[in-house]
Protein backbone atom coordinates (compact mmCIF):
# COMPACT_ATOMS: atom_id res chain seq x y z
CA UNK A 1 0.00 0.00 0.00
CA UNK A 2 2.12 2.86 -1.17
CA UNK A 3 0.41 6.22 -0.40
CA UNK A 4 3.10 8.40 -1.51
CA UNK A 5 2.98 7.46 -5.22
CA UNK A 6 -0.17 9.30 -6.09
CA UNK A 7 0.69 12.43 -3.76
CA UNK A 8 4.17 12.42 -5.74
CA UNK A 9 2.09 12.32 -8.84
CA UNK A 10 0.26 15.20 -7.59
CA UNK A 11 2.81 17.34 -6.55
CA UNK A 12 4.31 16.88 -10.45
CA UNK A 13 1.20 17.74 -11.75
CA UNK A 14 1.28 21.12 -9.56
CA UNK A 15 4.89 21.39 -10.01
CA UNK A 16 4.35 21.54 -14.02
CA UNK A 17 1.42 23.50 -13.68
CA UNK A 18 3.22 26.05 -11.55
CA UNK A 19 5.82 26.06 -14.66
CA UNK A 20 3.28 26.22 -17.16
CA UNK A 21 1.61 29.48 -15.66
CA UNK A 22 5.05 31.53 -14.47
CA UNK A 23 6.12 30.57 -18.16
CA UNK A 24 2.95 31.88 -19.71
CA UNK A 25 3.07 35.12 -17.52
CA UNK A 26 6.81 36.25 -18.51
CA UNK A 27 5.93 35.66 -22.14
CA UNK A 28 3.11 37.70 -22.16
CA UNK A 29 4.76 40.29 -19.97
CA UNK A 30 7.55 40.21 -22.91
CA UNK A 31 5.24 40.47 -25.69
CA UNK A 32 3.43 44.00 -23.59
CA UNK A 33 7.44 45.39 -22.79
CA UNK A 34 8.35 45.11 -26.94
CA UNK A 35 5.06 46.74 -27.34
CA UNK A 36 5.85 49.11 -25.11
CA UNK A 37 9.18 50.12 -26.00
CA UNK A 38 7.89 50.27 -29.82
CA UNK A 39 5.77 52.87 -28.79
CA UNK A 40 7.83 54.72 -26.43
CA UNK A 41 10.40 54.41 -29.85
CA UNK A 42 7.27 56.21 -31.61
CA UNK A 43 6.90 58.89 -28.94
CA UNK A 44 10.15 59.84 -29.15
CA UNK A 45 10.64 60.34 -32.74
CA UNK A 46 7.13 62.31 -32.54
CA UNK A 47 8.85 64.71 -29.63
CA UNK A 48 12.00 64.91 -32.20
CA UNK A 49 10.13 65.82 -35.12
CA UNK A 50 7.76 68.15 -32.83
CA UNK A 51 11.16 70.00 -31.32
CA UNK A 52 12.27 70.74 -34.67
CA UNK A 53 9.24 72.11 -36.46
CA UNK A 54 9.24 74.54 -33.26
CA UNK A 55 12.93 75.81 -34.11
CA UNK A 56 12.89 75.70 -37.25
CA UNK A 57 10.12 78.64 -37.72
CA UNK A 58 11.33 81.72 -38.25
CA UNK A 59 10.50 85.03 -35.74
CA UNK A 60 8.07 86.49 -38.47
CA UNK A 61 6.33 83.03 -38.53
CA UNK A 62 5.71 82.41 -35.29
CA UNK A 63 2.31 84.87 -35.19
CA UNK A 64 0.79 83.44 -37.91
CA UNK A 65 1.24 79.57 -37.14
CA UNK A 66 -0.59 77.56 -34.91
CA UNK A 67 1.73 74.98 -33.04
CA UNK A 68 -0.68 73.85 -30.34
CA UNK A 69 -0.26 69.73 -31.67
CA UNK A 70 3.62 70.61 -31.50
CA UNK A 71 3.28 71.58 -28.03
CA UNK A 72 0.87 68.69 -27.06
CA UNK A 73 3.25 66.15 -28.16
CA UNK A 74 6.59 68.02 -26.68
CA UNK A 75 4.78 68.18 -23.67
CA UNK A 76 3.54 64.80 -23.46
CA UNK A 77 6.50 62.98 -22.85
CA UNK A 78 7.56 63.62 -19.46
CA UNK A 79 8.65 59.92 -18.87
CA UNK A 80 11.28 58.82 -21.71
CA UNK A 81 14.76 60.14 -21.47
CA UNK A 82 15.51 61.86 -24.74
CA UNK A 83 18.85 63.38 -25.86
CA UNK A 84 19.07 64.79 -29.13
CA UNK A 85 22.14 64.83 -30.67
CA UNK A 86 23.50 66.72 -34.12
CA UNK A 87 23.57 64.33 -36.82
CA UNK A 88 27.17 66.15 -38.31
CA UNK A 89 28.81 67.63 -35.36
CA UNK A 90 27.93 65.45 -32.65
CA UNK A 91 26.80 67.68 -30.37
CA UNK A 92 24.09 67.61 -28.04
CA UNK A 93 21.07 69.95 -28.77
CA UNK A 94 18.94 69.09 -26.17
CA UNK A 95 17.93 66.70 -23.51
CA UNK A 96 14.83 65.98 -20.94
CA UNK A 97 13.50 63.59 -18.10
CA UNK A 98 16.74 63.08 -16.83
CA UNK A 99 16.21 65.67 -13.86
CA UNK A 100 16.09 69.10 -13.51
CA UNK A 101 19.65 68.96 -12.64
CA UNK A 102 20.87 66.74 -15.63
CA UNK A 103 18.59 67.93 -18.18
CA UNK A 104 21.63 70.32 -18.77
CA UNK A 105 24.27 68.52 -17.34
CA UNK A 106 26.35 67.99 -20.85
CA UNK A 107 29.11 65.81 -19.55
CA UNK A 108 26.74 63.75 -17.97
CA UNK A 109 24.96 63.39 -21.77
CA UNK A 110 27.86 62.83 -23.39
CA UNK A 111 28.81 59.30 -20.93
CA UNK A 112 24.68 58.16 -21.66
CA UNK A 113 25.16 58.72 -25.53
CA UNK A 114 28.86 56.63 -25.24
CA UNK A 115 27.19 54.32 -23.74
CA UNK A 116 24.11 53.52 -25.25
CA UNK A 117 26.40 54.19 -28.59
CA UNK A 118 28.56 50.64 -27.04
CA UNK A 119 25.79 48.50 -26.98
CA UNK A 120 25.80 46.57 -30.66
CA UNK A 121 21.89 46.25 -30.47
CA UNK A 122 21.20 49.97 -30.36
CA UNK A 123 20.36 52.28 -33.43
CA UNK A 124 19.89 55.55 -32.63
CA UNK A 125 16.72 57.21 -34.54
CA UNK A 126 17.37 59.55 -37.48
CA UNK A 127 15.62 62.50 -37.81
CA UNK A 128 16.05 65.84 -39.30
CA UNK A 129 19.67 66.46 -38.91
CA UNK A 130 19.40 65.24 -35.70
CA UNK A 131 20.11 61.26 -33.92
CA UNK A 132 17.63 61.06 -31.01
CA UNK A 133 19.42 58.91 -28.31
CA UNK A 134 16.51 57.77 -25.92
CA UNK A 135 16.79 55.18 -23.05
CA UNK A 136 12.96 53.10 -21.48
CA UNK A 137 11.36 55.00 -19.08
CA UNK A 138 10.75 53.86 -15.50
CA UNK A 139 7.50 51.98 -16.26
CA UNK A 140 9.29 49.89 -19.20
CA UNK A 141 12.51 48.47 -17.13
CA UNK A 142 9.52 47.92 -14.18
CA UNK A 143 7.72 45.94 -16.91
CA UNK A 144 10.60 43.87 -17.64
CA UNK A 145 11.94 43.02 -14.08
CA UNK A 146 8.23 42.32 -13.42
CA UNK A 147 8.48 38.25 -14.43
CA UNK A 148 11.15 38.18 -12.23
CA UNK A 149 9.46 39.90 -9.10
CA UNK A 150 6.78 37.54 -10.12
CA UNK A 151 8.63 34.75 -9.74
CA UNK A 152 9.99 35.04 -6.39
CA UNK A 153 6.78 36.17 -5.18
CA UNK A 154 4.99 33.26 -6.57
CA UNK A 155 7.90 30.88 -5.05
CA UNK A 156 7.60 32.64 -1.64
CA UNK A 157 3.89 31.71 -1.72
CA UNK A 158 4.50 28.39 -2.62
CA UNK A 159 7.53 27.92 -0.33
CA UNK A 160 5.06 29.42 2.52
CA UNK A 161 2.01 27.31 1.58
CA UNK A 162 4.44 23.83 1.24
CA UNK A 163 5.80 24.86 4.58
CA UNK A 164 2.65 25.54 6.23
CA UNK A 165 1.14 22.57 4.52
CA UNK A 166 3.49 19.83 5.94
CA UNK A 167 3.66 21.66 9.15
CA UNK A 168 -0.16 20.94 9.80
CA UNK A 169 -0.14 17.62 8.06
CA UNK A 170 2.28 16.70 10.49
CA UNK A 171 0.92 17.41 13.31
CA UNK A 172 -2.07 16.31 12.66
CA UNK A 173 -0.13 12.56 11.94
CA UNK A 174 1.54 12.87 15.47
CA UNK A 175 -2.75 13.43 16.80
CA UNK A 176 -3.11 10.15 14.71
CA UNK A 177 -0.01 8.70 15.82
CA UNK A 178 -0.20 9.14 19.49
CA UNK A 179 -4.60 8.32 19.49
CA UNK A 180 -3.90 4.99 17.54
CA UNK A 181 -0.91 3.58 19.76
CA UNK A 182 -2.77 4.77 23.57
CA UNK A 183 -5.98 3.63 22.07
CA UNK A 184 -4.33 -0.02 20.65
CA UNK A 185 -2.39 -0.07 24.31
CA UNK A 186 -5.70 0.55 26.19
CA UNK A 187 -7.88 -2.06 23.94
CA UNK A 188 -4.50 -4.40 24.58
CA UNK A 189 -5.23 -4.46 28.37
CA UNK A 190 -8.17 -6.13 28.74
CA UNK A 191 -8.21 -9.16 27.15
CA UNK A 192 -4.55 -9.41 28.41
CA UNK A 193 -5.55 -8.99 32.27
CA UNK A 194 -8.25 -12.22 31.27
CA UNK A 195 -5.47 -14.39 29.62
CA UNK A 196 -3.18 -13.50 33.00
CA UNK A 197 -6.32 -14.71 35.11
CA UNK A 198 -7.36 -17.91 32.43
CA UNK A 199 -3.44 -19.03 33.15
CA UNK A 200 -3.26 -18.86 36.50
CA UNK A 201 -6.63 -20.91 37.19
CA UNK A 202 -5.27 -23.59 34.28
CA UNK A 203 -2.59 -23.69 36.52
CA UNK A 204 -4.56 -23.83 39.89
CA UNK A 205 -6.51 -26.19 38.83
CA UNK A 206 -3.99 -28.62 36.35
CA UNK A 207 -0.54 -28.01 38.61
CA UNK A 208 0.58 -31.86 38.42
CA UNK A 209 0.30 -32.27 34.76
CA UNK A 210 3.70 -31.38 33.46
CA UNK A 211 2.49 -31.05 30.09
CA UNK A 212 -0.03 -28.37 30.69
CA UNK A 213 2.21 -26.44 32.92
CA UNK A 214 5.26 -26.55 30.12
CA UNK A 215 1.89 -24.68 27.46
CA UNK A 216 1.13 -22.56 30.36
CA UNK A 217 4.90 -22.03 30.92
CA UNK A 218 5.24 -21.19 27.18
CA UNK A 219 1.59 -18.83 27.16
CA UNK A 220 2.69 -16.74 29.96
CA UNK A 221 5.60 -16.15 27.78
CA UNK A 222 3.25 -14.86 25.25
CA UNK A 223 1.21 -12.75 27.55
CA UNK A 224 4.39 -11.01 28.61
CA UNK A 225 5.10 -10.51 25.00
CA UNK A 226 1.57 -9.14 24.50
CA UNK A 227 2.23 -7.10 27.98
CA UNK A 228 5.41 -5.45 26.20
CA UNK A 229 3.90 -4.48 22.93
CA UNK A 230 1.18 -3.10 24.97
CA UNK A 231 4.11 -0.91 27.04
CA UNK A 232 5.16 -0.28 23.70
CA UNK A 233 2.48 1.78 22.64
CA UNK A 234 1.49 3.19 26.01
CA UNK A 235 5.03 5.07 25.78
CA UNK A 236 4.16 6.53 22.15
CA UNK A 237 3.20 10.19 22.64
CA UNK A 238 4.26 9.97 26.49
CA UNK A 239 7.52 11.14 28.19
CA UNK A 240 10.26 8.30 27.35
CA UNK A 241 12.38 7.47 30.19
CA UNK A 242 15.72 7.02 29.31
CA UNK A 243 18.44 4.71 30.76
CA UNK A 244 22.14 3.81 30.20
CA UNK A 245 22.52 0.17 28.93
CA UNK A 246 25.07 -2.07 26.95
CA UNK A 247 24.53 -1.97 23.12
CA UNK A 248 25.73 -5.26 23.24
CA UNK A 249 24.21 -6.90 25.40
CA UNK A 250 20.65 -4.95 24.60
CA UNK A 251 21.38 -6.32 21.05
CA UNK A 252 22.07 -9.68 21.89
CA UNK A 253 18.85 -10.31 23.47
CA UNK A 254 17.21 -8.78 20.23
CA UNK A 255 18.85 -11.89 18.53
CA UNK A 256 18.37 -13.85 20.98
CA UNK A 257 14.10 -13.50 20.29
CA UNK A 258 14.35 -13.37 16.70
CA UNK A 259 16.38 -15.93 15.98
CA UNK A 260 13.65 -18.74 17.45
CA UNK A 261 11.32 -16.95 15.15
CA UNK A 262 13.52 -17.17 11.88
CA UNK A 263 13.92 -19.52 9.17
CA UNK A 264 16.53 -22.32 10.09
CA UNK A 265 18.12 -21.26 7.16
CA UNK A 266 18.85 -17.67 7.98
CA UNK A 267 21.80 -17.40 10.35
CA UNK A 268 22.55 -14.13 12.56
CA UNK A 269 26.29 -12.28 12.85
CA UNK A 270 25.55 -10.38 15.82
CA UNK A 271 29.06 -9.05 18.11
CA UNK A 272 29.14 -11.11 21.51
CA UNK A 273 28.32 -9.42 24.39
CA UNK A 274 31.54 -9.51 25.89
CA UNK A 275 33.18 -8.01 22.83
CA UNK A 276 33.10 -4.53 23.83
CA UNK A 277 31.20 -2.54 25.89
CA UNK A 278 29.65 0.67 24.72
CA UNK A 279 26.79 2.41 26.87
CA UNK A 280 23.93 4.45 25.18
CA UNK A 281 20.72 6.34 27.16
CA UNK A 282 18.01 4.33 25.61
CA UNK A 283 14.18 2.81 26.36
CA UNK A 284 15.01 -0.58 26.22
CA UNK A 285 11.87 -1.52 25.12
CA UNK A 286 11.53 1.21 22.50
CA UNK A 287 14.74 0.39 20.83
CA UNK A 288 14.36 -3.05 20.76
CA UNK A 289 11.16 -2.15 19.37
CA UNK A 290 13.35 -0.31 16.42
CA UNK A 291 15.73 -3.20 16.42
CA UNK A 292 13.17 -6.05 15.83
CA UNK A 293 11.26 -3.65 13.12
CA UNK A 294 14.97 -3.96 11.41
CA UNK A 295 15.44 -7.38 11.59
CA UNK A 296 11.75 -7.95 10.26
CA UNK A 297 11.93 -6.53 7.75
CA UNK A 298 15.22 -8.17 6.86
CA UNK A 299 13.80 -11.72 7.12
CA UNK A 300 11.12 -10.39 4.88
CA UNK A 301 13.71 -9.02 1.90
CA UNK A 302 15.64 -12.77 2.60
CA UNK A 303 12.68 -14.68 2.07
CA UNK A 304 14.04 -17.18 4.17
CA UNK A 305 17.23 -17.64 3.34
CA UNK A 306 20.79 -15.65 4.48
CA UNK A 307 22.37 -13.75 6.81
CA UNK A 308 21.36 -10.40 9.15
CA UNK A 309 24.52 -9.51 10.88
CA UNK A 310 24.83 -6.47 13.02
CA UNK A 311 27.98 -4.25 13.97
CA UNK A 312 29.07 -1.28 16.36
CA UNK A 313 31.36 1.18 16.02
CA UNK A 314 32.51 4.25 18.56
CA UNK A 315 33.00 7.16 16.73
CA UNK A 316 33.40 11.14 17.90
CA UNK A 317 31.16 10.45 21.05
CA UNK A 318 28.55 8.69 18.77
CA UNK A 319 27.69 5.34 18.96
CA UNK A 320 27.33 3.53 15.37
CA UNK A 321 25.33 0.48 15.11
CA UNK A 322 24.78 -1.09 11.30
CA UNK A 323 21.76 -3.61 10.40
CA UNK A 324 22.78 -5.39 7.54
CA UNK A 325 21.02 -8.65 5.43
CA UNK A 326 21.50 -9.84 1.93
CA UNK A 327 17.87 -9.44 0.52
CA UNK A 328 16.77 -7.84 -2.30
CA UNK A 329 17.85 -3.95 -1.52
CA UNK A 330 16.24 -1.30 -1.90
CA UNK A 331 16.62 1.04 -5.17
CA UNK A 332 18.22 3.78 -4.36
CA UNK A 333 15.36 6.27 -5.06
CA UNK A 334 13.05 4.92 -2.30
CA UNK A 335 16.21 5.61 0.57
CA UNK A 336 14.18 7.95 2.20
CA UNK A 337 10.76 7.30 1.07
CA UNK A 338 11.01 4.03 2.88
CA UNK A 339 10.61 5.82 6.31
CA UNK A 340 7.70 7.81 5.20
CA UNK A 341 4.41 6.66 7.13
CA UNK A 342 2.71 4.19 4.55
CA UNK A 343 5.67 3.66 2.03
CA UNK A 344 5.74 -0.64 1.84
CA UNK A 345 6.62 -2.49 -1.29
CA UNK A 346 4.95 -5.82 0.81
CA UNK A 347 1.58 -6.71 -1.09
CA UNK A 348 0.92 -6.87 3.11
CA UNK A 349 1.35 -4.41 5.37
CA UNK A 350 0.81 -0.67 6.56
CA UNK A 351 4.18 0.61 5.80
CA UNK A 352 4.45 1.66 9.70
CA UNK A 353 7.46 -0.27 10.98
CA UNK A 354 10.26 2.48 9.77
CA UNK A 355 8.27 5.30 10.19
CA UNK A 356 7.61 4.56 14.27
CA UNK A 357 11.50 3.56 14.18
CA UNK A 358 12.58 6.97 12.77
CA UNK A 359 10.19 8.25 15.31
CA UNK A 360 11.74 6.30 18.20
CA UNK A 361 15.30 7.16 17.63
CA UNK A 362 14.88 10.53 16.00
CA UNK A 363 12.41 12.20 18.21
CA UNK A 364 12.90 9.97 21.08
CA UNK A 365 16.94 9.40 21.92
CA UNK A 366 18.26 12.55 19.78
CA UNK A 367 19.75 9.83 17.45
CA UNK A 368 19.37 9.40 13.17
CA UNK A 369 18.30 6.62 11.27
CA UNK A 370 18.96 6.18 7.80
CA UNK A 371 19.79 3.46 4.87
CA UNK A 372 23.57 3.22 4.88
CA UNK A 373 23.85 1.26 1.53
CA UNK A 374 21.35 -0.75 -0.45
CA UNK A 375 22.45 -3.00 -3.62
CA UNK A 376 19.31 -5.05 -5.45
CA UNK A 377 19.60 -8.17 -4.91
CA UNK A 378 22.47 -8.20 -2.88
CA UNK A 379 21.32 -6.89 1.00
CA UNK A 380 20.44 -3.58 2.37
CA UNK A 381 22.27 -1.80 5.33
CA UNK A 382 20.83 0.26 7.91
CA UNK A 383 22.46 2.79 10.31
CA UNK A 384 21.52 4.06 13.65
CA UNK A 385 23.55 6.66 15.42
CA UNK A 386 23.34 7.47 18.79
CA UNK A 387 24.69 9.81 21.44
CA UNK A 388 26.95 8.16 23.62
CA UNK A 389 26.08 7.88 27.82
CA UNK A 390 29.08 7.39 29.52
CA UNK A 391 29.12 10.83 30.53
CA UNK A 392 25.53 10.84 32.12
CA UNK A 393 26.99 7.56 34.30
CA UNK A 394 26.70 8.76 38.34
CA UNK A 395 29.78 6.42 39.99
CA UNK A 396 28.02 3.85 42.12
CA UNK A 397 24.38 5.14 41.19
CA UNK A 398 21.72 2.81 43.04
CA UNK A 399 18.92 3.81 40.39
CA UNK A 400 19.34 4.23 35.95
CA UNK A 401 19.86 7.81 35.08
CA UNK A 402 16.44 8.58 33.58
CA UNK A 403 16.33 11.08 31.12
CA UNK A 404 12.80 13.09 30.22
CA UNK A 405 11.85 14.11 26.23
CA UNK A 406 8.52 15.26 25.63
CA UNK A 407 7.28 14.04 22.48
CA UNK A 408 4.40 15.58 21.01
Amino acid sequence: MDIYSRASKWKLYLAIGGIFIIAASMVYTQYLARQLAKQEERQALHWQMANEIVNSIDEEEIDACDYTLQGVIMTSNTTIPVILVDSERGTILDAINFGPDLDDDKEYLAKVVARLQRKPDFEPIKGFGADIYFLESRLLRQLRYFPVVQLLLISGFILFGYMSFNSARRAEQNRVWVGMAKETAHQLGTPISAIIAWVEHVKMIREKDEEVMEIMGELNNDVERLNLIADRFSKIGSTPKLQPIDIYEELEKCRAYMVRRAPRRVSFEFPHPASGRATVMVNPPLFDWVIENLLRNALDAMEGRGTISATVVEEKGNIHIDVSDTGKGIPAGKFKRVFQPGFTTKKRGWGLGLSLAKRIIEEYHSGKIFVKKSVENEGTTFSIILPKGDQLLVKDQAEPVEVDRTIS
